[in-house]
Order: C-alpha cells, then sequence, then structure tokens
C-alpha cells in the first residue's frame, strides 16, 4: 500500500506479552512494508526463548530489522539503536514504504520518534570498572544513591536495581559535567507518528495482562528456557546483557545454589510482571500514544480496530 504521508511511521508499543509483535506483522502485511524492532534484549544474537523472539514462521515473510544483530558481549547504547534505526527508515521512505517500529523498550522509543537528542558520550573503560568496583563493594543501592544525587530526575524513572543503566547514566553525568536529563533535549520533529499501545489497563483488567506475561514464561520453560539461559551463561559467564535479562539472571541465580528451581520460576514470572508494570508506566507518559484493547481479542481483532483508527488519522 501506497501512502501520500511523507515520514510517516506507524509505533506499536506497550507491555511485554501484549501482542504487539503478532499485530506488527498484520500492519505490515497491510501497508506492505517493513518491522523494525525496538527492543533492547532481541538485539542480540542467541537470547531468543527469554526475549520472546519472533520465529520464521511468526514473521511470515515480513522482514525485520534490529534483531540478531550483536554478539551477547558487544556494547549497543540507545544511540547505536537511533543511528541504526533511523538509517532504515530513511531507505524504507525511499521505496515508499511506512516503518514499522514495534517493542517495549520505551528509551528506544523516546530518542528515535519522540524527538529527544540523546548526548554522545564514548564510554569511559576506566570510569566503569571504577563503578562496577563500587557495585562489587557496596551494592547497587550505592550507585543509585550517585545518580540520585546527580540526576534525580532521571533517577526517578529508573529502575534502582539495573546496573547497566544507572552506570551509563553515571558515566554521561560525569563526563558532560551536568545531569543527563537535560542534556536530553527536544529537536525538532522528524516524523509524523502514528503512535498505538497494547495493555493500557487498570484494576481487574491488569490482572489480565498478568495473567498473560504468567503463561508467556510457562511457554518459555516448554521451549527450554533453562538450557538456554544454561549455555549461554557456560559460554559467557556473568556478563551484563545476560545478568541484565529476565529470565536468564534468575536462572543463573538457580545454576549457583541461590534458588531452588521453583523460587527461580517464580522470580521470573513476579520480575516480568514488575516489569510490564513499568512500562505501562512509561509508556502512559505519552499522551498521543491510542489505547487498543487487548483483553479476549484475537490479533486480527486487535488489528481490524487499529486499521480503522489508521483510516480515521491519516490517508494511507
Amino acid at each position: 500500500m501506497k501512502k501520500e504521508n511523507k515520514n510517516t511511521v506507524i509505533a506499536i508499543v506497550g507491555p511485554t506479552a501484549s501482542g504487539k509483535s503478532a499485530l506488527a506483522v498484520e500492519v505490515a502485511k497491510y501497508l506492505e512494508s517493513e518491522i523494525i524492532s525496538a527492543d533492547s534484549r532481541q538485539i542480540f544474537k542467541e537470547f531468543n526463548i527469554a526475549t520472546a523472539k519472533p520465529s520464521i514462521e511468526e514473521m511470515q515473510g515480513i522482514k525485520h530489522y534490529l534483531i540478531d544483530e550483536i554478539e551477547p558481549v558487544e556494547e549497543f547504547t540507545v544511540a547505536d539503536f537511533a543511528d541504526r534505526a533511523s538509517k532504515i527508515m530513511n531507505n524504507l521512505f525511499e521505496q515508499d514504504k511506512i516503518p514499522v517500529v514495534v517493542g517495549g523498550t520505551g528509551l528506544y522509543f523516546r530518542i528515535l520518534l519522540e524527538n529527544y537528542d540523546m548526548p554522545r558520550v564514548a564510554p569511559n573503560k576506566e570510569l566503569r570498572e571504577e563503578l562496577h568496583k563500587v557495585e562489587k563493594e557496596q551494592g547497587v543501592e550505592v550507585l543509585y544513591k550517585m545518580l540520585q544525587d546527580l540526576d534525580p530526575v532521571l533517577a526517578d524513572k529508573m529502575h534502582p536495581n539495573n546496573t547497566v543503566k544507572i552506570i551509563r547514566a553515571l558515566e554521561v553525568c560525569k563526563t558532560l559535567n551536568m545531569p543527563m536529563s537535560q542534556a536530553q533535549k527536544k529537536k525538532e520533529p522528524l516524523y509524523d507518528v502514528k503512535w498505538f499501545g497494547l495493555g493500557h489497563m487498570n484494576g481487574e483488567d491488569r490482572q489480565y495482562l498478568y495473567d498473560r506475561t504468567d503463561k508467556r514464561v510457562d511457554i518459555m520453560l516448554e521451549q527450554g528456557l533453562e538450557s538456554e539461559a544454561k549455555a549461554l551463561f557456560e559460554k559467557y559467564g556473568k556478563i551484563s546483557s545476560l545478568m541484565n535479562t529476565i529470565g536468564y539472571q534468575e536462572f543463573i541465580e538457580y545454576f549457583e545454589g541461590a534458588l531452588s528451581y521453583e523460587e527461580a520460576v517464580e522470580k521470573i514470572k513476579q520480575n516480568t510482571r514488575r516489569y510490564a508494570k513499568r512500562q505501562l508506566t512509561w509508556f502512559r507518559k505519552n499522551s498521543e500514544i491510542e489505547w487498543l484493547e487487548i483483553k479476549n481479542k484475537t490479533t486480527l481483532d486487535i488489528f481490524e480496530e487499529l486499521k480503522q483508527r489508521l483510516c480515521k488519522s491519516c490517508k494511507l
């Protein structure tokens, strides 16, 4: 399907297990376009089951970008994502296609599509080693307190146990000698973004989403999540990308004897529910998102509603 709107982008966001990937495929088929993944974990090669990476069958012949791009030991920043995704989108625009960007990593969407400029700060190996030493000797809570002192605005938006993001934020703050939140400035809009969200719920409906996340974990276990986690742990050890991925970090605790198998599984479900809640909190801040009901609806039901709203909002 050709477009009349220049630089139009379809963004499909929401928490884990809300059905974003399947919906994106239907939208891409309808628009005769391609998909860009905005997921900070699916970017890694070998991270398959825990990240709910779509299979070849699930992709249904639609080209997907920024999946299986880098090795688990490689550094990959949000700026790297924005650079790669922007080039892909520009290529699709040149082909008169509408990019479909889908995922649950809020910061990726903010920098790519919400017109925020990410400060370009190169990794500082010495500083990172120093901060990792602090974490090892005093705990991540000390690092989080350091971030609260340097950038309380950013710290308030960040999970206090996310070591990777906390260290990166401290790195930026110390390098620029200013709060990272102040360095993230708004810029002129580059794209005409049509935002659609899944899983925006309250009260009893929220439990419906949590039941879906629990079921997602059960399916991952049936698919071999434990074996995948063990193979990655034996191959790479406790690298940061593994230790900050739900599904791997808990099983590593099990492998090391800190948790029983049952405790590890329950912790995966608990952490997944908490992650879904944080994702919802992030995306609710974007007032441009049109939320689509998912409770007791199939992917095709949701797609039909999205299509109706899409046709009303722009000439596609």
